[in-house]
């Protein structure tokens, strides 16, 4: 079989074991959405105080009843237990993930491809490295992947509210050669240092080049490679005009509307958050905020 017919084959072996993940919990889609509230566009940005403002040092927990909760003990390696078990128990647990939309182009600039991930972080300022996570090994990789490799090169975008439907889109399983770009509507703009395109209704997008890569072998099944982990540098930033502060050092979340990713299908708006200063031990002291009756030795363990 050539390269260019095992194309379609790959594709479908993509499709069949997303099928398997099951995410979709309903049986219906269309009628469950039918049936909830329409989105409310008037809800916007605003900060509330923290839940308990008048917490004090050594308080402990809100809600006191949690320290006394039962828990399940869970081995991800246990006999019978698939590892696809562990993947939606740790993408409703870790959360929530930002998730960033990837463009990337072949290195002939033959082909182009728009994906989103929910598996990215940023992990450093200076220099900016940022780590995006994708399924499967080298040997199978996803059309981002290969791109990625290939070029060394990619474009960031974070997901606001604004175009959540058409970055969602850019997830189905077109067969090799066909756009996202075109399925989605979403509008390519010219970077400054990488090749690829970034996405013009992005409020954050970030141009990146490969640093490395890292390879991930299944404890499950031995030999089987089920991930890889791409380092990116972050090279260019572009930030939408009325969004970014005067001193160009902050992104205004009202302006963002970050969409972050929850377990299944499901996503959230990020529209409330407060603020909580970082502590400093000498000026919490100097206030009488914290006694030296709290600051004990370290224990073992803890």
């Amino acid at each position: 079989m050539s390269p260019q017919e095992s194309k379609p084959q790959e594709a479908q072996e993509k499709h069949d074991a997303e099928s398997a993940l099951k995410r979709n919990p309903h049986g219906d889609f269309s009628k469950v959405q039918a049936s909830r509230p329409d989105w409310d566009e008037s809800t916007q940005w605003h900060y509330t105080k923290t839940r308990d403002p008048n917490w004090t040092y050594g308080s402990g927990a809100n809600d006191k009843t949690a320290a006394s909760k039962s828990h399940v003990s869970i081995d991800p390696y246990a006999e019978g237990r698939p590892p696809v078990a562990n993947y939606k128990l740790l993408i409703s647990g870790i959360v929530p993930r930002p998730i960033g939309i990837l463009s990337t182009r072949s290195k002939d600039g033959s082909s182009t491809n728009l994906a989103p991930f929910s598996y990215t972080q940023l992990f450093n300022h200076d220099p900016p490295v940022f780590g995006v996570g994708f399924s499967g090994g080298f040997d199978n990789a996803k059309d981002t992947l290969k791109n990625l490799i290939e070029s060394g090169e990619c474009v960031i975008n974070i997901i606001s509210d604004h175009y959540i439907e058409a970055a969602n889109a850019c997830a189905i399983n077109l067969p090799y050669g066909q756009s996202e770009w075109a399925i989605s509507g979403l509008t390519p703009a010219e970077s400054k240092v990488v090749a690829p395109s970034r996405v013009k209704e992005a409020v954050f997008s970030i141009e990146g080049k490969l640093m490395n890569t890292q390879e991930f072998e299944s404890r499950a099944t031995p030999g089987k490679k089920t991930g890889v982990l791409a380092v990116i540098e972050g090279v260019h930033f572009w930030v939408r005009e009325d969004a970014i502060n005067e001193d160009r050092s902050l992104i205004a979340p009202e302006v963002l509307r970050p969409i972050s990713r929850l377990g299944g299908i499901t996503y959230a708006r990020v529209l409330e958050g407060f603020e909580i200063p970082r502590p400093v031990l000498r000026q919490e002291q100097e206030h009488g905020k914290l006694g030296d009756e709290l600051l004990k030795p370290k224990v073992e363990g803890q």
